[in-house]
């Protein structure tokens, strides 16, 4: 056991091929997990600060949309008819524009549930390394057995890794965008009933 290390560098080195590989794909995903958590928390923290601040920069083009919808013309439709068209238009370009803050937030809960079962598949490889080892030197000494064992639990550790920071982004974040998104709706709502208001319906919609 002198020669056998327990660093995650140290694990890798002395993996078997299919150990390596389960190792790389596992660290992939744990790279990519931090990624999209870190978009994710871009696009809420600017949309957020927008909302506080009503960025007129950020929410022009839909503001601009909900005017444009606000000016066409449509025969006996209502007051309160035309409202909610335009509101309805500006809702729906605002939920485009929170799709396009979460960006890959999605992605989070395939990493959460496969990267466990990829750890996994890490973890059965290397307690049949450890039976062959066993096998073909005819001893069940602690020494013949470890390096698989090893290597199994480095699998299944690698896999919570990814699998565990993942998955509470996921959720955590995933609450807040939803939280986001009815404020969202909520000042198209406000905006849609102010832009109706300084937009006057033409004679044909009267």
């Amino acid at each position: 056991m002198d020669d056998f290390s327990l660093s995650p560098l140290a694990l890798f080195v002395q993996a078997g091929a299919v150990g390596r590989c389960v190792m790389l794909a596992l660290l992939a995903a744990s790279i990519w997990c931090w990624l999209l958590i870190a978009e994710a928390l871009f696009g809420l923290v600017r949309l957020s600060r927008a909302l506080r601040d009503d960025n007129a920069a950020l929410f022009g083009p839909i503001d601009a949309l909900g005017a444009q919808e606000a000016a066409i013309p449509d025969v006996g439709e209502s007051v309160s008819e035309r409202r909610a068209r335009v509101v309805e238009k500006m809702s729906r370009a605002s939920l485009d524009l929170l799709a396009k803050a979460e960006g890959g937030l999605a992605n989070l809960a395939v990493i959460a549930s496969v990267s466990p079962f990829v750890g996994l598949f890490g973890t059965v490889w290397g307690i049949m390394a450890s039976f062959v080892g066993i096998a073909a030197a005819r001893d069940t000494s602690l020494a013949v057995v470890a390096p698989g064992i090893a290597e199994a639990l480095a699998a299944t550790a690698y896999g919570l890794a990814a699998a565990i920071p993942a998955s509470i982004a996921y959720n955590r974040l995933g609450a807040a965008f939803s939280r986001l998104a009815q404020r969202l709706v909520n000042r198209a709502a406000d905006r849609a009933a102010q832009i109706c208001r300084d937009t006057p319906m033409t004679e044909a919609a009267q």
